[in-house]
């Protein structure tokens, strides 16, 4: 049931994708404000996690998961029955926010309820695997159901699954929370929420046509993000009872873990946003064969996780993330080698394997190691924690990947005197291997923090306490 609704969280990301272009017209939403649909539960999710995180913890996991499952169905009723592009707007922000709830709690109950190593490792195979592989099974969910249903089920498909998953819950999964504290870091709560909210809405807008980096709006959330944020860490070293603890994030190994989750999501949308572009772009594939193309991916995540889960407790985690943190880099290397008439069984499929076997190694010893040796009463806050450098990640990708891919454009335009008027097949060749070449420096950048800040110390493996 927790892995349901997590992948139900994860297809929520990139599901609505592949549907904009329907909704837009069905709801007459501007070009300019059709960015929303994404933005709104991206900036909800990503700001709100923290505060969700310890919700979870101080009023129960279990309360949370079943109150973030029926909010999530509520809101995505909400937006499938949109009459207007700012209900479907508002309705993408509460499903972030629930999803803000729901995230945390779920992975904070597989730490607590899962506490053989062996057991552990399986769950967070699953866990895994929906991680890495959710976001190509939502293109492929999306492109099917805009085209043999409508675009609204994208949305209207989250009730039945929830509610069946609200039910299953209830009988299913066990209580837990903290032992000890009630109280919310009040003060805490408003500088880390807005401040998430700030850098993630930074992020999104420097994504945007026209805008860019060194935007005044952008430079302005952007700036007021770091000084929320650190105002925000010198709240938590001084409250009793903080929103984010610093010996969640201090520990070398749990902070590697974070910072190399950050990279690795950032770098990952180098290729569902590129690669979806060539297809349906270059190679005039419809919404659905596009999704379809992905499909190796997560089967090969799939099928990776669970067989990590069986070597992590063997190996520890450090092995298994180098190893697959290498193979995913060489794999999306492997895409700057494609041309406008490559072949996607030679020139892709052989990078979506290795990316795919890559990330299955990586995905699960990273969750379990971003959760190892803490305490049942940081559980929901460092899930949260994880959560929040995916969000960041993806949304520092989009907006850094999308703005090198407009500038290779442009400079390729220009360099070869073409005309910058409508779709040039060659220039956004050149604008994805850019962005490529970025996605595989994030990866490799990702290689290094676990090199350097985790240990080789098979202690560190999912249910051995941490002594930090």
């Amino acid at each position: 049931m927790i892995a349901i609704a997590q992948l139900m969280v994860v297809l929520d990301g990139t599901v609505v994708t592949i549907a904009l272009p329907s909704a837009q017209r069905d709801l007459g939403i501007s070009d300019a404000d059709r960015q929303w649909v994404v933005t709104a539960y991206t900036v909800a999710f990503g700001g709100l996690l923290l505060l969700g995180g310890r919700i979870a913890d101080y009023s129960g996991r279990k309360r949370m998961f079943l109150a973030g499952l029926l909010g999530f169905a509520a809101a995505s009723a909400l937006g499938g029955a949109a009459q207007n592009g700012a209900t479907l707007f508002g309705a993408r922000a509460l499903q972030g926010a629930f999803a803000a709830l729901l995230a945390p709690a779920a992975l904070s109950l597989i730490t607590v309820t899962f506490t053989a190593v062996k057991e552990r490792s399986r769950a967070f195979a699953v866990y895994g695997a929906i991680s890495g592989g959710g976001s190509a099974i939502g293109l492929i969910l999306g492109g099917a159901l805009t085209e043999y249903a409508s675009w609204r089920w994208c949305l209207l498909i989250n009730v039945p699954i929830a509610i069946g998953a609200f039910i299953a819950g209830s009988i299913l999964v066990s209580e837990s929370k903290a032992g000890r504290g009630s109280s919310y870091d009040i003060p805490g709560a408003i500088l880390g929420t807005a401040g998430l909210v700030a850098l993630v809405y930074g992020f999104t807008q420097a994504a945007k046509p026209g805008v860019g980096w060194l935007s005044v709006e952008v430079i302005s959330y952007l700036v007021g993000a770091v000084v929320l944020l650190v105002a925000f860490v010198l709240v938590e070293l001084r409250t009793a009872s903080p929103l984010l603890p610093m010996r969640v994030v201090l520990d070398r190994h749990r902070g590697g873990s974070y910072l190399a989750s950050l990279l690795v999501f950032a770098g990952l949308f180098a290729m569902f946003l590129f690669l979806s572009y060539y297809f349906q772009y270059n190679r005039g594939y419809s919404a659905l064969k596009s999704g379809i193309a992905f499909l190796p991916f997560s089967v090969g995540i799939i099928l990776t996780s669970a067989v990590v889960s069986s070597l992590l407790p063997r190996t520890g985690p450090k092995p298994l993330m180098l190893v697959g943190l290498a193979l995913t880099a060489i794999g999306l290397g492997t895409f700057t080698l494609i041309s406008d008439t490559s072949s996607w069984v030679t020139s892709v499929l052989p990078g979506e394997l290795l990316m795919s076997v890559g990330l299955g190694l990586v995905t699960v010893p990273l969750s379990s190691l971003a959760l190892a040796g803490v305490s049942n009463d940081d559980a929901g806050v460092a899930s949260a924690v994880l959560n929040s450098t995916q969000q960041i990640g993806g949304s520092l990708g989009t907006a850094l990947l999308n703005t090198f891919y407009a500038s290779a454009v442009t400079s390729y335009v220009v360099a070869h005197h073409l005309s910058s008027s409508g779709f040039n097949p060659l220039a956004a060749i050149h604008g994805y291997h850019v962005a490529f070449w970025i996605g595989f420096g994030l990866i490799s950048s990702a290689f290094v923090a676990v090199l350097v800040l985790v240990k080789a110390d098979i202690s560190r493996q999912p249910g051995v306490p941490s002594d930090a």
